[in-house]
């Protein structure tokens, strides 16, 4: 066991769906809703935790991006949040805006209840201040800031988008917490979605498992999250544990957030059927999981093959990684979208993912690696195909790489998600004129 010290449109398959006039024909406002639709929005969006709180993976950054992104195509952009920091605070001023690449963030402090992130000051400035904005974009489930803002916004009659983020997967439901989550779900979470003027889903997964649930929803848009490109490369040295792993030749690489719901386990039981498979695994330990999969690769003998790497992967370290990936593995047990995955997709490496991750409907689409059966066999025999054959896997790298250039620039994502504003703006408009 090793454990070193502008674009075009998002995809026919993570598009818009279920929300209809996303984009009016002019022709067809009137005066004013045309002007309305061509004006700069203020926007507020609520997330429980922010930058430079990356240990929460994925999302953290996804939200600051799209959020960047309508910056600079000119909205005024805020965002309300707290210092929260996994056990510690985020050295980040509290009570007043800060200029985070355009996005003006104001944090506030969590001193008690801290896994709900709850936050007295930031429940009197969503009451003082929601009605200075045009509208709330709430970002996760079942924790109290996204609840809070849900509840000002309607306390003003002001609309307000949902982005559960992956959290409404009924299968993870009941794996973790499953009776005070179905509580939440009774008692708070289904009216705040069910009140939403729009549930915003990153795939088709995603807004499948949310219409499971059988409520009456709102109208459902599915955008996919946007992609940076890979940063210029900054000449740092890289830290020990990567060189010693990437010094070892080609890897299989899991990177992310080491979780439970990542199904990392499932990719060690694979091992054992996949000989020349080198995995390595790299991300923040979520409640001390890596311990648990160290464990399992010693029980099944290949402790030798498993390099896990227990820490946030950021800038030189990170490409060190992708640069010496011939597969990049995602076999989560449910993944809304999967940033990870697509970032190496721009980087050309072929993926493995399993069917309950959101992108995997486009690894199959484009050809960009393969989709298996989740079990030790399927992903087996998944990466020994791609392990086995390097003409093929690099065509189907260039394939991913190619399609994530074309279809998932940041700019492409917010203006698709500006048009979803403006179309909410639109009918919230309608409906308040015939009242």
């Amino acid at each position: 066991m090793h454990t070193p010290g502008r674009a075009q449109d998002a995809g026919s398959k993570i598009a818009v769906h279920a929300f209809e006039a996303i984009r009016p024909i002019p022709m067809l406002l009137k005066l004013d809703e045309l002007q309305a639709w061509d004006k700069l929005l203020r926007l507020l969006h609520v997330v429980p935790t922010y930058l430079p709180a990356v240990r929460y993976g994925g999302p953290i950054r996804s939200v600051h991006s799209l959020c960047r992104e309508l910056a600079v195509q000119g909205h005024d952009v805020h965002v309300f949040t707290t210092n929260v920091d996994g056990p510690g605070n985020s050295a980040v001023p509290l009570g007043r805006p800060v200029d985070v690449e355009g996005v003006q963030v104001t944090y506030f402090p969590s001193s008690v209840l801290r896994r709900l992130y709850w936050s007295p000051p930031l429940r009197r400035a969503l009451q003082s201040r929601v009605g200075e904005f045009d509208l709330v974009h709430v970002h996760a489930v079942f924790l109290w800031p996204t609840w809070a803002a849900a509840r000002a916004a309607r306390a003003r009659r002001l609309p307000y988008i949902v982005s559960p983020r992956g959290m409404l997967v009924p299968e993870l439901i009941r794996r973790k917490s499953r009776w005070i989550k179905q509580a939440w779900i009774a008692l708070i979470e289904r009216k705040n979605i069910e009140a939403a003027a729009a549930v915003h889903t990153t795939s088709t997964v995603e807004a499948e498992h949310l219409r499971s649930f059988g409520w009456s929803l709102p109208p459902v848009a599915t955008i996919p999250h946007g992609v940076d490109d890979p940063p210029p490369s900054s000449g740092a040295e890289l830290s020990a544990d990567v060189a010693s792993v990437v010094a070892n030749g080609p890897i299989v690489l899991a990177l992310g957030r080491i979780s439970w719901e990542k199904g990392l386990d499932r990719l060690i039981a694979a091992l054992p059927q996949s000989s020349a498979a080198k995995v390595v695994i790299a991300g923040a330990d979520a409640g001390g999981y890596a311990d648990q999969l160290s464990a399992e690769a010693r029980r099944l003998g290949v402790a030798d093959r498993v390099s896990i790497l227990p820490r946030f992967i950021d800038g030189a370290d990170k490409e060190a990684l992708f640069a010496a990936a011939q597969v990049f593995a995602m076999t989560s047990l449910s993944e809304n979208f999967g940033i990870a995955a697509f970032e190496a997709m721009r980087r050309g490496v072929p993926v493995l993912a399993t069917p309950d991750v959101g992108m995997a409907e486009i690894v199959r689409e484009v050809t960009a690696g393969v989709v298996v059966d989740p079990s030790p066999a399927g992903i087996a025999s998944g990466l020994s195909s791609l392990l086995s054959d390097a003409v093929a896997s690099r065509a189907m790298g260039e394939a991913g790489r190619s399609h994530v250039i074309a279809h998932y620039s940041w700019q492409a994502v917010a203006r698709r998600m500006e048009d979803l504003y403006r179309s909410v703006l639109t009918s919230n408009s309608a409906r308040g004129a015939a009242t």
